[in-house]
This record gives structure tokens, sequence and C-alpha cells, in this order.
């Protein structure tokens, strides 16, 4: 995936499916585990947070942290060298217009604290959308030495003004998967079930991006004014981290592992500093939530978490 002068460039469906991506391995440790929770909030707002310490240290003589499981958001990035896109021969797009629609993770493994990791990735989606080119990329993520599936993520990518390729009256499509509940949320009507706010801090994008996101979208003042943006804004994926973080906390007891798989819409930018208020809803083992900015009363986010288990106090 090059990024091009060109706002609008052309799309060969056929180069880019036929396209075999390299595998890419790479390792991490508790340094990172830990570094990503306080990139998302994790024990910001009290330092010794009961249901969060043991995200960033060996709590009551725990031998390892735990890792949350939205960590596992980071690791399509080390495919792209922390700029959130990858090449793929036949797909030409301007970098400035990308944005990452939603993102989708199951876990089939608990996370660990520390691991040798190895990501095989497929092109799961294209779609002409006349004015945009929707890719949908899956990275399936395995323990290097026993070749156990850890997780899967399925990032939704807009690609502004690299559509138009396909015939109008019939424009082209593809998915590896059928039709699912996967991306379909409804907000209930209703009184949520919990809620959770959480104060970002101005420094928030800063911190995050240690974790390998480097857009400059999310650090550099004349890239978000060349964006639209009156200053740097926060990572999409830190703000899942936040609504993640804001689950587990209200319905697992602070359990990272109690979570199956967990969905996120991006729906609107959010500026470092603002603070995100989280509205869920139980709805048998899912957690519906929408995180809108306090500041500006606006959804940034909505989506669900789904649980291996109801917790009996629930």
């Amino acid at each position: 995936m090059a990024p091009s002068s060109k706002p609008a460039a052309a799309v060969d469906p056929e180069a880019v499916l036929s396209h075999t991506f390299p595998e890419v391995s790479f390792a991490y440790d508790e340094r990172d585990v830990a570094l990503y929770a306080l990139g998302v909030g994790a024990c910001g707002a009290d330092a010794v947070d009961e249901k969060e310490l043991h995200f960033v240290y060996h709590r009551d003589g725990q031998p390892h942290i735990k890792a949350l499981p939205s960590f596992a958001s980071l690791f399509p990035n080390k495919n792209s060298n922390g700029l959130g896109f990858v090449n793929v021969p036949g797909l030409n797009f301007d970098a400035s217009l990308l944005l990452h629609g939603q993102q989708y993770i199951e876990i089939y493994k608990a996370i660990p604290s520390r691991t040798n990791a190895v990501n095989k990735v497929k092109v799961a989606g294209l779609h002409d959308k006349g004015k945009a080119t929707i890719l949908e990329l899956e990275t399936t993520t395995y323990v290097k030495d026993s070749g156990e599936v850890l997780c899967m993520n399925r990032s939704t990518i807009y690609l502004r003004g690299a559509g138009g390729f396909s015939d109008s009256s019939r424009p082209y499509s593809y998915a590896s998967y059928p039709a699912d509940q996967v991306s379909r949320v409804s907000i209930p009507n209703l009184a949520p079930s919990a809620v959770y706010e959480d104060q970002t801090r101005q420094s928030q994008a800063l911190l995050y991006r240690l974790s390998g996101d480097y857009n400059p979208l999310h650090s550099d003042p004349m890239v978000a004014q060349v964006a639209g943006f009156t200053r740097p804004i926060l990572h999409g994926l830190c703000s899942l981290g936040f609504a993640t973080r804001a689950v587990i906390k209200k319905f697992c007891n602070g359990d990272p592992t109690a979570v199956k798989s967990i969905f996120g819409r991006f729906l609107l930018h959010v500026y470092p500093g603002e603070t995100l208020v989280t509205e869920m809803w139980l709805e048998g083992q899912r957690v519906l939530y929408q995180t809108k900015v306090k500041e500006r009363n606006r959804a940034v986010l909505s989506g669900y978490v789904l649980l291996k288990h109801i917790p009996s106090s629930l």
C-alpha cells in the first residue's frame, strides 16, 4: 500500500487479492505491555487502582503483569513500520486521506505478558464505494515457538479518493468471510447499565505512540492541520483501549482474560486532553458501548466487547 501524490488513483483488484504478504516475526515483553496500559489510561486517575495496578506492576507477588486484551490491536502495526499502511501492489492512494474505520479483535488465548510471535496477513475484503475504497486486512498472530494461534485482528481502512475503479452500476465488492454480526451494533434506547468517565492527558497521544503507532497525524501539528484538525488527534485504537478498559473494570472485575472479542467503529476524532465518557449496556454476553467526548457531547466510538462469561455478581 504505497502513498501517492495523486488524490485519486487506480485500484487493480486482481493484483490486490493475489498479493502474498511476507510473514513478520516480532517480540515483546512486560515493558511493552505496561507501556501500552499506561498509554490507554490504566491507573491514570489512581496510581494504586486495585482493578488496574496488575496491568503495570507485579501486585501481591504475581509473577507477571497482565496484558489488556486490546494490547493485541498493536500487532498489525508490526507489518507497517507503525505508519498504518503496508505495501500492496495494485493499490495506490493518498496516505493523508486514509481513515481507520473499524477494528475487530478475536482473542483465542490469553495474551501473554511476553512472547515471540509471527503475523500472517491477508486481504479479507476490498470494496469500491465510488469516492473511496474500503480495504479489510486480516492479521492472525501465532506464538512463534508452539504455533498456537493467539489472536486475529480485522482492520477496516477507508482510502478516500481511491474509489471508482469498477462499473458504477455493478460496483466491485469482495469479502473472504460471510456476512455476520461482527459490525452490527445497535445502541439501546435505554439507560446504560454502567457509565465510566476517563480524563485523557494532553500528552496522551505522545505516550500512546511509543507503543508503535508513529503516524505523524498524532504528533505533528503541521500534519494535523493539513488533514483538517486544529492539532494532533488521539489514535483511534487508543480510544478503543480506553473503552475496553472501561468494560473490563465495570463488568469483569478487572480480569482481562474474561474478554473473547472486541469490536469498535470509529465515529469521530478525539483531541488529547478531552474527557471520554463510556456508556455500557449488558446484552447477553455482549457489553455494548458508546464512548462520547464530554466537552463536545459527541459520540466518537461505538461497538461491543464479547465476554466468555458474565460474573455472578452481575
